[in-house]
Formats: C-alpha cells, sequence, structure tokens
C-alpha cells in the first residue's frame, strides 16, 4: 500500500503533508503564534534592491544574478555580507519565491478543504518555535530576514514575510517529528579507493522530497560566495537557504537523509540550516563534526559529508539525545533512512525501523551495486540512482519505495569533490540529463555580473532511455491518473472510475503493488468491499515495499473480506 494512501485513512490530511516534510505548505494557512524582531542594528536598512533585467527571463543586482537554463532549471549567483545576500536573492527570485508559496497553499486547500482540521496545530507551531530564533546563528536569520523582504505581502495576515520564511525552514524537522519516521525515502552512497576508477571519492544521492511535480520544476542551482567561510554550490528552491545537497570549494559536501524520531518538545537548529553550517565553514571531516557537535537539533537526521582534503566520507548521525559518526574505512558508505553508528545502531527505536520500513531494502541495493563490478565512474553513479528494481533485482514496477529510484526525486546530484564537480539532473526525476558544475570556474571570478551559464556542458551525462521511450507515455499517464484517484478520494468528490482506464491503470504498471492497492482503496472508500478485496490480493501478491506495509494490507483486507 503506498506509504501516502495509508495514512490518509488512519491520521489527520494536514499531518500527511507533515509527514512527506511539507509543513511548509500548512504553514501559510497557521496563524503563527510568534513575535520575531528583525534582526537588524539600530538604523539598518534592508530595502531589496533595485534589479534590471539581462538574457531570456533573467535578472541582475549589484551583488548577483538569476537566469533560467533551456533544461529548465534555475542558476543564480550572489555575494556579499549575510543580509545583502539575503536581500539579492529576494529582489532576484521574488516572482519564484510568491510562486512557491502559493503552490504549498493551493496544495494544501485542496488536500485539506476542511480548515477546521488545521486549527488545532495552530497555536502548537507557535508555542514549538516560540524559541526558534535562540537557534538560528544571527548570519543566517540576518540572510534569511533579507530574502523574506519579497514574501507575498497576500500572506501576511498569517505572519510576517520573516515569520514565515523562519518557519519554512524548520517545516521539514516539524513534519517529520509528527510522523515519527519521514514518509521520504533517500538514499545515497560515497566511494572511493579501490571502488571508484580514479581513486577519488565519488558520492552520489536522490533527493527523494515531492511536493509535486511542479514544486520541481523550480529547482535552483545557487552558488553564493559569503563574506565569512567557503564559497558553495547547493540545490535547492527559492526560498530555501538551507543545504541539503551541496559542495563548497574545498571540495565538502553534505547531504541529509531523515532517519526515525521521536517528537521534540521544543525548537532546536533545523537540520537544513545545521547542515549548510558545515557546507560554509568546514572543509575536513573532523571540521564538519564539532560543527555538527555544538548544534541541538529538532529531530534524527543522517548527514553524509565527503571532503577531498580527507578523500573519504563519513555519516554524521544526530538526533535529539545525541549524535553518532560512522566511518567504515572500507571505501564505501551507504546511507538510507536508518542508523548506522555505535550509539544509535542497537536503539528500540533504530531496530524497529530496520525491520518496518523500506530503508534496508534500499540500503542492500544500493550497497550491492556499489560494491560488485568494476570501480565506479561518474556514469555508473548516474545508472545506480536510475535503479528501479527490488533489493533481490526483481520487477517491483515503476515508483515503488522500495527501489532506489522512486521516480519522485526533486533532485538527485553525483559529485567529485576532488575535481570540484557536481552533476545535477535536469529531470523530470533522474530521467534527464546530468549537467556538470565546475566550483572552480564558478568561483574564478570575484564579480557579480553575469555569466551565460554555471554550466561545464562538455561533462553532461546522457539521459536515461526510458525518457524517449513509449513506456515514458504510459508512466506520465500512470502517475496523472493516481494523482486523480488521491485527489477525488480526499475529497470524497464522487467519480466512476471507468472500467478502460481501471484495465489501462493495471496495464501501465503491473507489477507493482501500489497499483493494486491504489485501486482496493479507491473501491473500499467508496463501498465497494468485493472489489476492493481482490485487489488487496493482487497488491499482497507483489513485492511490497516493507512488513509494515504488508500488515496493513493484510489489516484491509481483513475488514473487506472478514471470512
Amino acid at each position: 500500500m503506498p506509504r501516502l494512501f495509508r495514512v490518509l485513512l488512519t491520521v489527520p490530511l494536514l499531518l500527511v503533508e507533515l509527514a512527506l516534510g511539507v509543513a511548509v505548505a500548512a504553514l501559510p494557512l497557521l496563524l503563527l503564534d510568534m513575535q520575531l524582531t528583525p534582526p537588524l542594528a539600530d538604523g539598518e536598512a534592508a530595502g531589496l534592491p533595485a534589479r534590471e533585467p539581462f538574457g531570456d527571463g533573467g535578472w541582475r543586482t549589484a551583488n548577483g544574478w538569476l537566469a533560467p537554463t533551456p533544461d529548465g532549471l534555475w542558476e543564480a549567483y550572489v555575494q556579499g555580507g549575510d543580509l545583502e545576500r539575503g536581500l539579492a536573492l529576494g529582489s532576484l527570485a521574488r516572482e519564484l519565491i510568491h510562486r512557491q508559496e502559493e503552490l504549498f497553499v493551493q496544495r494544501i486547500r485542496l488536500l485539506v478543504p476542511d480548515t477546521g482540521k488545521l486549527g488545532w496545530l495552530r497555536h502548537f507551531i507557535g508555542f514549538f518555535n516560540r524559541d526558534l530564533e535562540e537557534h538560528v546563528p544571527l548570519e543566517y536569520r540576518r540572510e534569511i530576514y533579507g530574502e523574506s523582504r519579497a514574501f507575498d505581502p497576500a500572506f501576511d495576515a498569517i505572519g510576517t514575510g520573516y515569520e514565515r520564511a523562519l518557519n519554512y525552514h524548520a517545516a521539514h524537522d516539524i513534519g517529520h517529528a509528527l510522523q515519527d519516521l519521514a514518509f521520504v525515502g533517500c538514499t545515497s552512497f560515497a566511494a572511493w579507493g579501490e571502488r571508484t576508477a580514479d581513486g577519488q571519492l565519488l558520492i552520489g544521492r536522490n533527493f527523494d522530497f515531492h511536493l509535486g511535480d511542479d514544486f520541481a520544476c523550480d529547482r535552483l542551482v545557487l552558488a553564493m560566495r559569503p563574506d565569512s567561510g567557503h564559497p558553495f554550490v547547493i540545490v535547492t528552491w527559492a526560498g530555501m537557504l538551507g543545504a541539503v545537497s551541496g559542495m563548497n570549494l574545498e571540495g565538502l559536501t553534505v547531504t541529509i537523509n531523515a532517519s526515525r524520531s521521536a517528537l521534540p518538545t521544543g525548537a532546536r537548529t533545523p537540520i537544513s540550516l545545521l547542515a549548510r553550517e558545515i557546507l560554509q565553514h568546514a572543509a575536513t571531516v573532523d571540521q564538519a563534526v564539532a560543527i555538527a557537535a555544538r548544534r541541538e537539533v529538532f529531530v534524527s537526521e543522517s548527514i553524509l559529508v565527503g571532503s577531498a582534503r580527507d578523500g573519504r566520507a563519513v555519516v554524521i548521525e544526530k538526533a535529539p539525545d545525541g549524535m553518532g559518526v560512522y566511518d567504515p574505512g572500507n571505501g564505501l558508505v551507504v546511507c538510507a533512512n536508518h542508523y548506522q553508528s555505535d550509539a544509535f545502531l542497537g536503539s528500540s527505536v533504530n531496530r524497529a525501523n530496520l525491520r518496518e520500513s523500506d530503508s534496508m531494502a534500499r540500503f542492500r541495493r544500493m550497497r550491492t551495486l556499489a560494491a560488485t563490478g568494476p570501480p565506479l565512474t561518474p556514469a555508473d553513479a548516474v545508472r545506480i540512482l536510475r535503479e528501479r528494481r527490488g533489493p533481490a533485482g526483481e520487477d517491483v514496477g515503476l515508483g515503488n519505495p522500495i527501489a532506489i529510484d522512486q521516480l519522485i526525486a526533486h533532485h538527485s546530484v553525483v559529485m567529485e569533490p576532488g575535481r570540484r564537480r557536481l552533476w545535477l539532473g535536469t529531470g523530470p526525476w533522474t530521467l534527464g540529463a546530468y549537467r556538470c558544475y565546475d566550483l572552480r570556474a564558478i568561483f574564478a571570478h570575484h564579480s557579480p555580473d553575469p555569466v551565460p551559464s554555471l554550466l561545464h556542458s562538455p561533462a553532461t551525462l546522457p539521459a536515461d532511455t526510458l525518457l524517449a521511450s513509449p513506456a515514458m507515455g504510459d508512466l506520465v499517464w500512470h502517475r496523472a491518473m493516481r494523482s486523480a484517484l488521491l485527489e477525488r478520494r480526499v475529497t470524497g468528490r464522487t467519480y466512476r472510475l471507468a472500467p478502460e482506464d481501471e484495465q489501462a491503470y493495471v496495464r501501465t504498471d503491473p507489477h507493482n503493488a501500489i497499483t493494486y492497492s491504489d485501486l482496493a482503496q479507491w473501491y473500499h472508500a467508496f463501498g465497494d468491499k468485493e472489489r476492493a478485496a481482490m485487489y488487496y490480493r493482487e497488491a499482497l501478491a507483489r513485492t511490497v515495499a516493507s512488513p509494515a506495509e504488508r500488515r496493513e494490507l493484510e489489516k484491509a483486507l481483513a475488514a473487506c473480506d472478514p471470512s
């Protein structure tokens, strides 16, 4: 059973969005009980700088520029002090910021038409984040405040732009905690030494953070030269200044993966801002570990850190009650959504996670692919990130959570820290070509003047063959149909599923347990228990993502067919 669908049956719909890491979607609808003071010095001005157009759809200011690429990405470069950087980004990306917030609001209003269901969280969010400022470094508060000056005043009744912006950086953490385990399944690896073709460090990751395909259309490659620390590049979206995937000019990389967590009792440092601090101020593994040790966090998270200086990678595991470092020392680190360090490996929460979730299935498949065969190249890393089969190589359909590539990735990245190169998939998901960014070339100049593109075009890695095949049309139709089924189920709108659509839904993804559980839940919701039971049995006859999912299917089947 799809994890999203299962939760829709068992928890308030708002929590579904929160569990997906989408508390950012809900927060614009909440009256934030926060009174945050702008982090400005006495008499300091914070007006958005003037901008002027350049190129085809781009903008420039005195401190940077932003422009679209032919591949559908956005690229930006900013430099200067904290407030200057934030103000420059706000001025440059104001339309993207507005569109993003509007998208969040539209989505939550669609899924939660009854705003009364949101009311109970109104004061909780405000109370929970009442001390958030104390756990965010002043530099980042000032940067976030600067960017928030471009936030749409249409939402000011909810909270000021600064209040909303700061909360967005904590939204993943709140949502992750409220559902105990984030309903996202990021998977990543790092290899070096004998595991790679040139002996140098190679990193790959899928960031499976899905807010819908429209959200992923506005991926932003942000190159930043701060006035303190190291210049860096992150893959992000407008309004998000934390780091989820990135590399700095010293060849240090960060990627984050959620793990199981208990509900926190108050605000701490958002994990994306901790990752950003590491990226900006660390050049070695030891420096990254020292920074992580200084911060308290909301939730449990794994930060995969690679270092060109050290020629290796480790996983820093942070939790509200401690920290561990996993360093296998054998040239290969794989990271999914469970813990591996001595500090947490044997904990009851982690053991339950290993038993009940799909994390170990993805972990084992990625480890097998990375550890067998010839030494890895960047093209091999992309091949691993596009792996859509199950843990034993079986056909599990397209988009099954048990697979490394769930076909939901907001972005997919490959990095060579030693060469300061970062490849970003152009989408959709992992299917498009991977374009290369050379950090040495990007930061070779110290001027904010625009350049044609940040791309290092000769190093492009090709698109997946699926993208140009007839199967792609089936996949697009199947995904659209799934969204339509979900929307109608959630909103309670009546709709007769045409027999030809039902047949086509099965035909376009016949090996996926989710296909059948989708249809089972559809008929179950509208009272046809006989047909629902038939589809629950079909789902159970296929590879189900986890033992917990299987139990939910069995329970649902029993409810339809007591005999």
